[in-house]
């Protein structure tokens, strides 16, 4: 299959490696040294146990309408970058191309072939105006929960930290021929890729962390042990996701975990800094609207109350204001014994 991988960052990088290794024609849409790298010497993949992987077939273009269309578009960007890909991430549309949107949290389609009071309703926390519902037919997308955590340590180089399972859905829970074939071609590069029968509910339960402890993280420079494990902060994030569980409820969602083991997911993963916390420290723009504006909006939209959730996203966004306008960064530092 033709794959293109939209953001050849971690995971982007992460999948396309393993896919060329596999056999599969994959061209990633890169720019500047990463785009230099991968021209020269193909992608490198080190394992969790430190052994290497290399794809040398793996090609690489700035341009999207150099790579032509696709079987398979991979959209491992982030959620506020999408809108910046458009009108060019159409050259890589064909008749049949699949488009797979491998981003965290509330996506733009997610009203789309869902039945009931809110099919095809947009949301404008994440799709203002409605451009990429207007430039992405629904018959193209397959929803993905990615579950893997990896970094790109230099251009054209991923480290893998741990995962290999990405949850893939039609958006009405078929289990058409095309996404089989997904699935199919996925495991045998090495993925875990089963076919969900309900995408939303899969995506909630990664968003149920995600919308409470990214932006406490944010805003408290902890990593999600330390949240965990300070009784305050513990209570707060639970009254967030009790809110988000009420919000998704109403949608029809159902959760197969309680929220107290979701919580403990998240300590068992130790002092790690959540992807939030990264950007505040690197001065990078905030994921914010699709992990907690859009719930928000969920909760208007469907009478729900959302007020810790609201509490924490003006007090994060204002934070992701402050450091645009100022171009900065923010980072506890450890100060140097003498």
């Amino acid at each position: 299959m033709k794959f293109a991988v939209v953001g050849a960052g971690a995971i982007g990088g992460y999948l396309g490696a393993k896919l060329a290794r596999a056999g599969e024609d994959v061209t990633f849409i890169a720019r500047n040294r990463n785009l230099e790298a991968i021209r020269a010497n193909g992608f490198k993949l080190i394992l969790e146990d430190g052994s290497e992987e290399h794809a040398p077939t793996a090609k690489a273009v700035q341009h999207m309408a150099e790579a032509g269309p696709q079987d398979v578009v991979l959209l491992t960007v982030k959620a506020h970058q999408v809108g910046d890909l458009l009108p060019d991430l159409r050259e890589l549309f064909g008749p049949h191309t699949m488009v797979v949107t491998m981003i965290n949290g509330i996506p733009w389609w997610y009203f789309h072939k869902l039945p009931g009071a809110h099919e095809g309703m947009g949301l404008e926390s994440v799709d203002p105006g409605g451009r990429l519902a207007a430039a992405i037919e629904p018959e193209r997308i397959i929803g993905s929960v990615v579950y893997p955590a990896a970094e790109l340590v230099e251009p054209g180089v991923v480290r893998l930290i741990e995962g290999n399972r990405f949850t893939l859905g039609e958006l009405d829970g078929s289990r058409s021929e095309r996404i089989a074939g997904l699935s199919d071609v996925m495991m045998r590069a090495g993925f875990k890729a089963p076919v969900s029968k309900d995408i939303r509910s899969e995506l909630w339960v990664k968003l149920w962390g995600n919308l409470s402890f990214n932006p406490i993280s944010a805003l408290t420079h902890a990593t999600l042990e330390d949240i965990c494990r300070f009784p305050p902060t513990r209570a707060l994030a639970s009254r967030m996701m009790t809110e988000a569980q009420t919000v998704a409820e109403s949608l029809g969602v159902r959760f197969k975990i309680s929220l107290e083991q979701r919580i403990a997911g998240a300590e068992s993963v130790g002092a790690h800094k959540t992807s939030m916390l990264q950007d505040v420290e690197h001065g990078r723009a905030l994921e914010l609207e699709a992990l907690v504006g859009s719930v928000v909006e969920l909760g208007r939209i469907t009478g729900t109350p959302t007020p810790t959730i609201e509490s924490v996203y003006a007090a994060t966004s204002l934070l992701g204001r402050s450091l645009a306008s100022q171009q900065g960064r923010l980072r506890v530092e450890v100060p140097v014994q003498k």
